[in-house]
């Protein structure tokens, strides 16, 4: 019986992993870099959009007054990166400091978001639901990153983010 908590913090490891390997990369790494944020957000935007979708909400039903506030904080992290930081490293010329600035931002406010979610937020989710209710939700985010929703989902993102880069500085998206 897997439990989304794990599941997650799983998530979460790969993400870092993968945003470690790209700041690591040289500006000449253009290539690297490409496929590398392409796999970033294949990886963070199912995750991120499932918990706002189903985690938070289910959370927040449960929540005490105090406890709403991780949700707030929550998902205002998550529209930061959605709406500002990813667009800006798409907008941004791939083989320059620039960029590995700005990925290093990312990597930067995802570590403190993680940080906070696993040492705050699911503390507090553990507290309000009981181990076969944290399955049952494990199951069904498997399903969820397989189906069609999930894909739909990430090709909106996509769009979107490559729109706002687009907005942010013409003539300068990766696409």
């Amino acid at each position: 019986m897997g439990d989304i908590l794990d599941t997650l913090k799983s998530d979460h490891r790969d993400l870092l992993a993968l945003l470690s390997e790209i700041c690591s990369t040289e500006d000449r790494e253009k290539d690297r870099r490409k496929d590398l944020l392409r796999r970033i957000e294949a990886h963070l935007v199912p995750h991120a959009k499932w918990e706002e979708i189903v985690f938070y909400p289910a959370f927040a039903e449960r929540a005490s007054h105090e406890e709403l506030l991780l949700y707030a904080e929550a998902l205002q992290e998550h529209r930061a990166v959605e709406m500002a930081v990813l667009p800006d490293i798409k907008a941004i010329d791939i083989d320059s400091r620039q960029f590995a600035g700005s990925v290093n931002v990312l990597r930067e406010l995802l570590s403190h978001h993680i940080e906070e979610e696993e040492n705050d937020f699911f503390q507090a989710f553990e507290r309000h639901f009981s181990p076969d209710e944290r399955a049952d939700l494990d199951r069904q985010y498997a399903e969820w990153k397989d189906s069609a929703a999930s894909s739909a989902i990430l090709g909106y993102a996509k769009v979107k983010s490559n729109i706002a880069s687009v907005m942010r500085f013409p003539g300068g998206a990766q696409g």
